[in-house]
Parts: C-alpha cells; structure tokens; sequence
C-alpha cells in the first residue's frame, strides 16, 4: 500500500508542487514588516511564480502521457486535465501580477491575495483530476472557500463586503443541494467511483432513474453555481462588480474552467455508454441551460454602464457557450471546448487588463472612461478592440475560430436550434463589445492626460497575451491537433 502511494505521489508533482508553495508563501509573507507595501514584496512573488512556472512546464511535458489513476482511482491523471490545468496556471500568474499593479487592492492585503490564489488553484487542479464523489466535493469546497474570503478583500468598502456575503451565501446553498445530491446517487447506486458509477449507469431501474433525475440536478446545482450558468448565476455581477477588479479577472477563468471540466468528465463518463431515461434527460438539461445561460447573459450585458458588470455577463454567455460543447458527448465536443477554454483565457485577460488600468486612473470602469482611447494610448485601443471583435466571434480571430467548432460539435449532432441560438446571441454580443470600440476610435476623451499605468513594461504584456488571441484565429489547426491529442481518461 505504500508503495502504491508513492507511486501515486509520482504523478501528482504539480499540485504537491502548488501546495509547497503556498506553505512558502505563507512563510515569505510573515517574514515582511508590517509596514512595507505590497508591491515592494518582491520575494513573495518571485515565490509564487516560481511555482507557478515549474509546474506549467510539467504540466506541458506530461501532456503526451498515457493516463493513469492514482491514490486508490480518486484521482485522474490524463491529457484532458492537463491541457485544462495550464489554463488555470496561465490565467493565476496573469492574475497576480495583475494584483501587484492594480489600485484596486489595498497594498496591505495584496499578499493575502496572491496566497489566495494559489489556494484557489489548487482546489481547481483537485477538480480537474477528480474521480469520485468526495474528492470532487473537497476540491469544491477549497475552491469555494478561499474565493470568499478572496472577493471581500476589500474590507472597508461596502460593496466588496456585500459581494462576499452574497458568495457565501449563495455558495453555502448550493454546496448543501449539491451534496444532498450526491447523497442520493450514493443511496441508488451504492459507490462514489466514477468507474462504478458509470458501470452501475448502464443497470438502472425506472424506479432508480426517478430518485436519480432529481437527484443529478441538485448536484449539478453546485457546479453551475461555480460557471455562473442559469438559473445560478445571480451572484455573479455583483459579486464581479463588488469585488476588485484583480479578483474579477481571476474568478473569470479559474473557477469557471474547472467547473466545466467536472461537468465535461462527469457527462462523459457517467452518460457516454448508456441510452436510457436519465441520459436524455441530463442532455435535455444541458440543453434549456446552455440556450437560458447564453441569450440572459448577453441581454443582461446590453444595458451596463460598467465594463467590469459587462464583462461579469459576457462570462455568463461564454458558459453557456462552453455548455454547447458539454452536450456534444465525445471527443468532438472535448477538444471544441478545449480550444475555447484556451481562446478565452487570453481574452478575459487583455480585457481586464486594459479595464484596469483606466478604472485605476479614472476611479471607475464606465464606458465613458474609454472614450478616444485611441488617441491618447493607441496600442492599448487597438488591442482592446481586438479582444472586442475576438469576443463576439468575428473572423479572423480566435474567438471565432472557438465558436466556430463548438457550433460545428453541435451541428453534427443535428441541434440545430441549439446552433441557431449561439448564433443568435453572437449578433446581440456585437452591441455591447463595439460599444466600447465605438467610444475608444469615435469619442473625444474626455482628458488630454495618459493613463499613467500603461507604461511600456504593462503594454508589453497586454501585447504578449493579446498575440495568441489573432494566432490562434490562424493556426488554429496546430493547437487542435494537441486539444485533439487531450483524451478523456474513461476507466
């Protein structure tokens, strides 16, 4: 048995590795005086992302392995999770170091944050990997947990503290639904092994597939409270507008990845060989919330005044987008989602970048902050616009490269109407994302005067992270090639 779990060990390096350097952190942090600002603290982030680096490149090296369980087939170790972890490192360093710049934080409690962060994505990596029940929940729950505190940073502003009541609350809610669910599925089918699970599937009675409808629902309840798809989606503009804007960012890509990792796994796995009630029902549902989640989700984005509420909404409909792909069951669907996840990292990135920055120097994100952007820092309203056009899925850029093989995925499945509508709601985008276009060409600005933040060592990065947002609308073949290489470890 020892050996077994040294061995097990042996795959699990990045997030041993993560754990570490949270443990570091944590040790850097209360080795600094009290009084020294947070951006002066520049061991705790080389600390951070040392860590962060070794384990994207191990991450990277292990992508081609075969799969393998580990610590008694908990856990999975395979090409999918991988591919999905290196999102959710890229999009942590992205964040942190947008924390160590941002205004938005106090600077007392930026390394609080970045510990934060680290905590978070190791709840996330947890969940990439997960294989049964009870380790699914525990990488909810550190996921969770460590998010609430993160989004009620900002202790002395009241609408930060709001944000990270309602977290809690809504996230309390959906934990306990979630877990009384999974109770239920315990109860039926007697395991919490998704490889029994998936052999105890295929011999349901009808009596069983009554108890188990409902009870799947309430526990896709605590993962769609985690990707923001409806009807869990009501805490996420004002816990995205309340919270700083650092932590708006992260909460973009992070949690939302790995939630739609889990609900990608546990489709495949549970509902890929069986054809029976509970099948057709849980597609049925995947269905109605992906079409609610993208069309309340850009119709809720029409009428914001502030680009981070905007940007809070735009992320609900690429959800729902995502969810498009989680219906497709198969690798078609896999790799489709793959891609967009990746698309939309570097997206969701340039975008808050960039609303940071002018939120930083205005003391607020409306659209009117942006107007003549171009004249006063044309590199950063060219970029911006980019990300725009990438977002609402125009050709040739990434985010209509992405769109583009989930409708494909959903088409070849014959969903037409599922099609017509994530085309639909791709037009009702456009408004909303050209709105700020509109103001950065064809407004006046309002001052003659730089946004100071975007210095050369800032405008580099934002050039750096926008660069793959118009390379991959180009080759993207090569990078589907790998997504298509990323199977889905099915035991």
């Amino acid at each position: 048995m020892a050996l077994q779990y040294l061995a097990s060990l042996s795959h699990y390096v990045p997030e041993a590795i993560m754990c570490l350097t949270m443990v570091f952190l944590i040790m850097v942090e209360s080795s600094y005086d009290n009084n020294l600002k947070g951006s002066a603290k520049g061991m705790l982030y080389s600390t951070a992302y040392l860590g962060l680096l070794s384990v994207f490149v191990l991450l990277v090296a292990k992508i081609g392995n075969e799969p393998v369980t580990i610590f008694t087939g908990s856990l999975v170790i395979d090409p999918f999770s991988n591919i999905a972890k290196i999102v959710m490192v890229i999009g942590t360093a992205a964040a942190i170091y947008l924390s160590r710049v941002s205004k938005d934080i106090y600077e007392e409690v930026k390394a609080e944050y970045v510990i934060l962060a680290v905590g978070i994505l190791i709840g996330g990596l947890l969940l990439s990997s997960a294989n049964n029940m009870l380790i699914l929940y525990i990488g909810v729950e550190t996921l969770s947990i460590l998010s609430y505190v993160m989004a009620s940073l900002k202790k002395n502003d009241e609408r930060s503290s709001e944000a990270g009541l309602k977290y809690a609350l809504y996230g309390g809610v959906t934990s306990g639904i979630m877990l009384f669910g999974m109770s239920h599925i315990f109860g039926v089918l007697g395991t919490i092994q998704f490889s029994e699970i998936y052999t105890g599937m295929s011999a349901i009675t009808s009596s069983d597939a009554l108890i188990l409808m409902p009870a799947f629902l309430m526990f896709f309840a605590g993962i769609g409270y985690k990707i923001a798809c409806v009807p869990f989606h009501m805490w996420s503009p004002d816990v995205y507008e309340g919270a700083p804007l650092p932590v708006t960012n992260f909460f973009s890509i992070v949690p939302k990845v790995a939630g739609i990792i889990v609900i990608v796994r546990v489709t495949n796995v549970f509902f890929a060989g069986s054809e029976n009630i509970l099948k057709e029902s849980w597609i049925v549902l995947l269905m109605i919330i992906s079409a609610l989640t993208m069309t309340v989700g850009n119709v809720a984005a029409i009428g914001q005044r502030s680009v981070k509420r905007m940007l809070a909404y735009s992320s609900i409909s690429h959800a729902g987008v995502m969810l498009l792909g989680v219906v497709v069951i198969g690798e078609i669907g896999n790799r489709a989602i793959l891609f967009y996840a990746i698309t939309y990292l570097f997206m969701t990135t340039v975008a808050f970048y960039v609303t940071s920055f002018v939120q930083d120097h205005y003391g607020n994100d409306h659209f009117e902050r942006f107007n003549g952007l171009l004249k006063n820092h044309p590199l950063m309203a060219i970029l911006m616009s980019i990300v725009m056009f990438s977002l609402a899925g125009l050709p040739p850029l990434s985010g209509f490269v992405a769109k583009f093989n989930i409708l494909s995925a959903v088409i070849s499945e014959k969903y037409y109407v599922l099609a017509a509508i994530a085309g639909f709601n791709s037009v009702i985008s456009l408004y909303y994302y050209l709105k700020i276009v509109k103001n950065m060409i064809f407004r006046d600005s309002e001052s003659e005067e730089s946004v100071s933040l975007f210095d050369f060592k800032s405008q580099a990065i934002i050039a750096a992270f926008s660069i793959p947002v118009v390379v991959l609308g180009i080759f993207w073949e090569q990078v589907l090639v790998i997504a298509n290489g990323a199977k889905l470890f099915i035991q």
